[in-house]
């Protein structure tokens, strides 16, 4: 018996030699460092102290709808104007005659009939999806000093090689980015949330390709969004901009709703 003791005490001390803590405490804050590494990159390769400054982007195209990744056939013309930190306007069809507002928590839809906040679980998806954008993930997460980061290794996104780099905040949410290991720009950004009916785990994700020089900031063309692997939605822009000139009411849902004519 004293034997076995004295065995497991032998096996325990090489294995701490093998790995002793100060090792494991070196590596941890070299991953961190490399994941801080990655992100910086990412932001220096987006605009770098421009983007960060930025008020407000503007984006205009098409969208395209889709149901267990098979086309819906609901296809529109769309407007979105985007203020930081928390204030969206999307227009939707040719005439621009329907809008979703998020200001702050509150999120309306907008047509001639006037305005109606929109049910509880669509309010939640586009509040999670702010929560979890690159811009939430740099200017708010990355600067809590309790947000830990991972840097994940090497993987492929649609046929890319890309970093990826996964930020975990003091509430055990996290968001995982993937950046192009070339030239740095945001391939994928993935986050996930208990459903919470059923329990169970879902992710949802936006992919980023086809980037094209705005007002010298890159910009993505193409945005693809996907729940639990199924896309969703995807976006093709034909228009954008930055810090666009914006009225005092571009967010009041009352002011929007009575410019609609009915």
């Amino acid at each position: 018996m004293k034997s076995g003791f004295v065995r497991l005490a032998c096996l325990l001390v090489i294995m701490w030699s093998l790995h002793p803590v100060g090792a494991q405490n070196e590596d941890g804050s070299a991953n961190q460092k490399k994941a801080r590494t990655t992100l910086d990159a990412m932001v220096a390769a987006l605009g770098g102290q421009r983007w960060l400054s930025l008020t407000n982007t503007m984006q205009q195209g098409r969208t395209s709808g889709f149901y267990q990744g098979k086309p819906t056939g609901a296809t529109s013309e769309f407007y979105e104007i985007q203020k930081f930190p928390d204030q969206t306007r999307i227009e939707l069809g040719k005439k621009r005659d329907v809008s979703e507002i998020i200001s702050g928590d509150h999120v309306w839809e907008v047509t001639y009939k006037g305005k109606k906040e929109l049910p509880p679980d669509q309010v939640q998806e586009l509040l999670r999806r702010r929560a979890h954008s690159i811009w939430t993930a740099v200017h708010v997460w990355l600067n809590d000093p309790k947000t830990v980061l991972i840097y994940d290794g090497q993987k492929l996104v649609e046929r890319h090689l890309a970093d990826q780099t996964t930020l975990i905040n003091a509430d055990n949410d996290s968001i995982t980015i993937q950046t192009d290991a070339e030239t740095h720009l945001p391939l994928r950004r993935s986050y996930q949330w208990r459903d919470p009916v059923y329990k169970d785990k879902n992710t949802d994700a936006e992919t980023y390709d086809n980037y094209q020089p705005v007002e010298g900031l890159p910009t993505p063309y193409t945005l693809t969004r996907y729940h639990n692997d199924d896309m969703t939605n995807q976006r093709f822009l034909t228009h954008a901009g930055y810090d666009v000139p914006l009225t005092p009411d571009m967010f009041d849902p009352d002011v929007a709703a009575s410019k609609i004519k009915k």
